[in-house]
C-alpha cells in the first residue's frame, strides 16, 4: 500500500476537520491510496455487520461531467476535488451475509454455532423487513462509514466535504447502478484544501444533553 498516515494525532484529526469546498485541483489521489482509505473507513460498525455501504469514486473528467447536472449547488467541489465519493446503501446487503459470517468463522472470529444461529435468526428478520425500515438502517450505517471516511482522509493528509444536496432520484442510474437496490446517501468530496477553511460553532454538551 501507499505511504502511511501523515497524521496519527486524533485530537488534531477531529478538531482540525473542516468542510472544504475548494481544493487544489493539481493534487490527485492514486487508486492505491484511495483503496487504502476506503479499507480503513469500512472499519465502521454496521447493523449485524452487514456493511451495506457501497462506494463509487468519481475522479475522471468524464465521470465528473456525468455528475455535473446532479450536483448543481456543489460545482466547486466537483471541479476542484481529487474525487467525489458517492456512498450508496445496498438494500440487498443481506445477500453478503453468508460470505461475511463464513469468513469470520474461517478467521476464528466467530464460532460456527454462533454463525448458524445468527444467520437463521436474521434471515427471517430481513425477509419481512419493510423497504422503509431497510432504508432507515442503511442511512444510519452509511452515515457511520461516511464520518469514518472523512476522519481517515484527514489522517492521510486530505480534506473533505459531506454533500447531501444532489439529485438523489437520478444519481444511481447516472453511475450505472440499479436505483431500486442502491439508495443514495451522501457524496464526500475529497482532496487537498486550497485554503484551510474556517471553524464553526458547536453547541456545548450542557445545552444538548440530558442526564437520567
Amino acid at each position: 500500500m501507499s505511504e502511511i498516515h501523515k497524521n496519527n494525532d486524533f485530537k488534531d484529526i477531529n478538531e482540525g476537520r473542516r468542510s472544504i469546498r475548494i481544493y487544489d485541483s493539481s493534487v490527485k489521489i492514486s487508486k492505491e491510496e484511495m483503496t487504502q482509505i476506503i479499507n480503513e473507513a469500512v472499519k465502521a460498525p454496521s447493523s449485524i455487520n452487514m456493511q451495506p455501504w457501497r462506494f463509487v469514486v468519481v475522479e475522471s473528467e468524464e465521470g465528473k461531467e456525468k455528475l455535473r447536472p446532479l450536483v448543481r449547488f456543489n460545482i466547486n467541489q466537483l471541479e476542484t476535488s481529487a474525487a467525489m465519493i458517492i456512498i450508496f446503501g445496498d438494500l440487498q446487503s443481506f445477500d453478503y451475509a453468508e460470505k461475511i459470517y463464513s469468513t469470520a468463522v474461517e478467521k476464528g472470529y466467530m464460532p460456527q454455532e454462533v454463525k448458524d444461529k445468527q444467520l437463521s435468526t436474521f434471515s427471517k428478520y430481513y425477509e419481512t423487513m419493510s423497504r422503509e425500515k431497510n432504508i432507515e438502517t442503511v442511512l444510519i450505517d452509511c452515515g457511520l462509514v461516511a464520518m469514518n471516511l472523512m476522519l481517515v482522509a484527514r489522517s492521510h493528509g486530505y480534506d473533505t466535504n459531506a454533500i447531501g444536496g444532489f439529485e438523489k432520484d437520478k444519481i444511481a442510474e447516472a453511475v450505472g447502478l440499479d436505483k431500486d437496490r442502491y439508495y443514495p446517501v451522501m457524496i464526500v468530496a475529497i482532496g487537498k484544501a486550497k485554503d484551510p477553511g474556517y471553524p464553526s460553532y458547536r453547541l456545548p454538551a450542557e445545552e444538548i444533553t440530558s442526564w437520567l
